[in-house]
């Protein structure tokens, strides 16, 4: 493809009187141009960010709503979320590779990650912002980490969830291709692994960023009791505009973070998807494949061939070389000589990783016990008139998610199946899935409770709404990416055999997103208790509006300080998240595994 693009344009110059060497010169001009104005925005953009990180505390700064400040906001928030999610991203290699390849760990990992998504971010949010800010007492290093690692929370669940089972659901026949081949575990993680689950991986950080953004002014804008920390950025000043009531301002914020997602859509998750289209598991090409103008640029670009000859490729060798040095295969030139050299160095490895390991479990034993008594000191002040109150709250709670999530299914599988199977559609829907999901729902509280307030149990009809607008992108995001990774064989056979109507759906298409779509339902499920936090109780105009919820108990328990409160409800959700995961989740992860994989 690379060598098509560079011969037209010189067959089509050569007519117009240009030889191949000034188009050539012009591709490097134009590379130079367009590289050159990066480079000069990245480093002014690093440079205010660098200058706002190392200046003296300030835990609340006044947040202007003059459209002039909005292109120094908007660059503050997406270099958080950059941030968060280049961290969202190792955690999510490393922890699926590990849970999905390692069957011991993964009975402690996999609940786990079930209780880490479990837990709302407003329940953790005193203690890391707390540490943080006192660990930086000098500058706002601290109050960007904290923020850095809110959105990461919202950002890493449903990534590591896709990833885990894709490598979970590999074809047996690949897998069994790389032991024959005797790749290296670095060449399975990469040729197979990453290549397999490349399609979920990308449409699950396009709803990591969505959910990001989500979250967004949550995480720029916290009290802790009688105390307050504010951030600069696109969150806080879409929370100022909406505590006001400015219609001007909100306008204005969300054309910003819309402008923002459509130009990461052109410039980033389009030519991904239509680079991750190589990566499908299908004899037969795209018949109308996925296009980006970005990925053509790069591709034709002599530049960009230039740096990949002489810095991708010996960097790429260089780190290939020493892999193989870290994980060599019997036989290899570089492997000891002397057998019983290399078992007495495999014994004092072994005894080595062994003490380690044993010293820093005795370490997080430790810790863990004294997190469980201060704990229990804590939950102790709860008396149980509150722990019944408690209860009946993650009731309520519970019947809003599974409504929310009835409504959310219900019409992402047919829309998703649809998107994902016509590429067409895709390209032209993609940026508004994304804008429609990363408008942050709490910005359009108030005019959701104009249109409800009439109806009967209007703030509880509030938060199903507020937290179907938050979940319901997991499935859609999900559904996709699984229409798009079914073979275009299996499609064609199924119309070759007369395969159509709802016994297309039975047979072909709903067991092959199933695994997506159990992912996408865990992490929507995971993410309606979290956003339960902001749905059932909202602060503006000056007023808080709550309806009866456990995500209300826990926003009002962190806002006044109630510590014992807050953390008796977070062990609550926490418990009842993890349950329904192991009870209903889990099971149908089984199913996906064992019967819905392309064997």
């Amino acid at each position: 493809m690379t060598r098509k693009l560079h011969v037209l344009p010189q067959q089509r110059g050569s007519r117009r009187g240009l030889s191949g060497s000034a188009i050539y010169h012009w591709l490097w001009l134009r590379d130079l141009i367009l590289g050159g104005s990066f480079l000069f925005l990245l480093c002014a953009w690093l440079v205010l960010a660098a200058s706002r990180w190392a200046a003296p505390l300030t835990p609340v700064v006044a947040i202007s709503l003059s459209p002039l400040a909005l292109p120094l906001y908007a660059g503050y928030s997406l270099l958080r979320m950059l941030l968060a999610y280049g961290l969202a991203l190792l955690f999510t290699l490393l922890y699926g590779h590990v849970a999905a390849t390692n069957r011991q760990a993964e009975h402690v990992m996999i609940p786990l990650l079930d209780l880490l998504q479990s837990i709302p971010i407003l329940s953790f949010l005193p203690a890391v912002v707390l540490a943080l800010v006192a660990a930086f007492p000098q500058s706002n290093i601290g109050l960007e980490l904290a923020s850095i690692l809110l959105i990461f929370t919202s950002q890493a669940w449903n990534m590591t969830f896709s990833f885990y089972h894709s490598v979970l659901t590999l074809p047996r026949d690949l897998v069994d291709v790389c032991r024959l081949l005797r790749l290296r575990p670095w060449q399975r993680f990469l040729k197979l692994e990453l290549a397999a689950s490349i399609i979920g991986l990308v449409w699950n950080s396009m709803m990591s960023w969505a959910g990001g953004w989500f979250f967004l002014m949550a995480s720029e804008q916290f009290s802790l009791g009688d105390r307050s920390f504010q951030l600069p950025g696109l969150g806080s000043y879409l929370q100022l505009a909406a505590d006001r009531g400015d219609p001007r301002a909100l306008t204005l914020g969300l054309l910003t973070l819309i402008g923002l997602i459509v130009l990461l859509d052109v410039c980033l998750w389009r030519p991904l998807v239509a680079w991750a289209e190589r990566f499908k598991l299908e004899e037969q090409a795209e018949t109308i494949p996925p296009h980006s103008l970005v990925l053509d640029l790069l591709r034709g670009s002599p530049t960009a061939r230039w740096l990949w000859k002489h810095l991708g490729q010996p960097l790429g060798e260089g780190l290939a070389w020493l892999l193989n040095r870290l994980q060599p295969l019997p036989g290899d030139r570089f492997t000891h000589p002397s057998t019983v050299e290399q078992a007495r160095q495999d014994r004092l490895l072994h005894w080595a990783l062994r003490s380690a390991g044993m010293l820093f479990l005795g370490l997080l034993v430790l810790l863990v016990l004294w997190i469980s008594w201060q704990g229990g000191l804590l939950l102790m002040q709860v008396p149980p008139v509150t722990w019944g109150r408690l209860v009946l709250a993650a009731g309520a709670t519970w019947l809003r998610t599974l409504i929310a999530l009835a409504i959310g299914t219900l019409w992402t599988v047919p829309i998703g199946v649809a998107i994902g199977l016509s590429p067409r559609w895709s390209r032209r829907l993609q940026p508004l899935v994304q804008i429609a999901a990363s408008i942050p729902a709490t910005a359009l509280f108030p005019a959701l409770l104009a249109l409800l307030v009439a109806l009967p149990g209007s703030l509880s009809l509030a938060a199903i709404l507020l937290m179907l607008l938050g979940t319901q992108w997991y499935v859609l995001f999900n559904v996709i990416a699984g229409a798009m990774a079914i073979p275009r064989d299996l499609l064609e056979a199924a119309a070759l055999f007369g395969v159509t109507g709802w016994r297309r759906w039975r047979t072909v298409i709903l067991p092959a997103i199933f695994p997506y779509l159990v992912t996408g339902l865990i992490t929507a499920s995971g993410g309606a208790w979290n956003a339960s936090i902001v749905s059932e109780l909202v602060q503006f105009h000056g007023q808080t509006l709550h309806t009866f919820g456990l995500g209300a108990e826990i926003a009002a328990a962190a806002g006044t300080g109630n510590y014992p409160v807050l953390l008796a409800g977070t062990l609550l959700m926490a418990a009842l998240v993890v349950l329904f995961n192991r009870l209903v989740w889990r099971r149908l992860y089984q199913l996906a595994e064992r019967r819905y994989r392309l064997a």
